[in-house]
């Protein structure tokens, strides 16, 4: 990893975590939210995926408000640093911890 790279990494991560403590505590079931990113096409790249523990707690969220609040406080968080996210409700997906303990891929 390049110094420019590390440099993004820690920023996004920097980003996330305060987007997590700050707003995603809030609603139920929510357990982390973490990222992939390809440095050489960032920010396009970015893929961020909030996880929750159950199919029904990602659910819920996802029948309500949760969704917008999430991407424009995502959005807001990158914006503050100088870093435009062109299509952030493409660039967010949401998982739960019971898909990835049955083995499945991230579903959206």
């Amino acid at each position: 990893m390049r110094k420019s790279d590390k440099k993004v990494e820690n920023l996004i991560r920097d980003l996330l975590t305060e987007v997590c403590e700050d707003t995603l505590k809030g609603y139920d079931g929510f357990l982390w939210v973490t990222h992939t990113v390809k440095f050489s096409s960032f920010p396009q790249s970015l893929e961020i995926v909030c996880v929750f523990e159950t199919n029904q707690d990602k659910a819920n969220f996802l029948a309500g408000e949760g969704p917008q609040h999430v991407s424009i406080t995502i959005q807001k968080a990158f914006n503050e640093v100088g870093v435009q996210l062109k299509n952030v409700g493409k660039q967010i997906s949401y998982d739960t911890q019971q898909n990835r303990d049955r083995g499945s891929q991230r579903s959206e």
